[in-house]
């Protein structure tokens, strides 16, 4: 019982038996009352046990694939291999989704609450946004988040300004870094 693993001697055994027994079955005359009566084909049970068998096969070979599809995916989230930014006696490190969107809620916060709502114009496209955040760029060579958020005064061009950014680093069109954690958060134009 040790050497042999008895539950694939038991399937064998069983497949064994079923096959004897289907061999029997069609070997063996039939009498004229069991003819009249429809009597079910013996290998009918082996074929339905054999498709669906080979079902669970397709199934496992498609989620080995989709398993073996999802090995080769790697998530970004270690920056440390990025090259680092230095200038002079600032050394910057990069800065995460987390920095940008922990920065945006605090200008949000801090903006003054108005209780009127006027309607007016809608505010600026995200376009007009990018534009403004690369002649700022042409004129310095890096721009501070919170001063360039603080000088935005309505809500809505906060929020497109900060798309204009997001969609700018998608671009690869400017560089957003940091200095250490929950320190200030410098924009600056990519290097072509």
């Amino acid at each position: 019982m040790r050497e042999l693993d008895l539950e694939v001697a038991g399937e064998f055994i069983l497949m064994a038996a079923t096959l004897i027994r289907i061999k029997v079955k069609m070997l063996l005359p039939r009498n004229v009352e069991e003819e009249e009566g429809e009597e079910e084909d013996p290998r009918a049970e082996l074929v339905r046990q054999i498709l669906e068998y080979k079902r669970f096969k397709e199934v496992a070979e498609s989620l080995t694939d989709l398993e073996t599809q999802q090995r080769r995916l790697f998530p970004r989230s270690y920056f440390e291999w990025e090259k680092k930014y230095e200038k002079k006696e600032i050394i910057l490190q990069d800065v995460t989704m987390f920095d940008l969107l922990t920065a945006f809620k605090y200008v949000l916060d801090h903006i003054p609450k108005t209780t009127v709502h006027e309607v007016g114009p809608t505010g600026p496209t995200i376009e007009e946004q990018i534009q403004f955040l690369l002649k700022l760029l042409e004129k310095k060579e890096r721009i501070c988040f919170k001063e360039l958020m603080s000088e935005l005064k309505e809500r809505i061009t906060i929020v497109v300004t900060f798309v204009a950014i997001l969609e700018l680093i998608k671009t690869h069109r400017i560089l957003v870094q940091q200095a250490s954690i929950f320190g200030e958060i410098w924009i600056s134009r990519k290097a072509a």
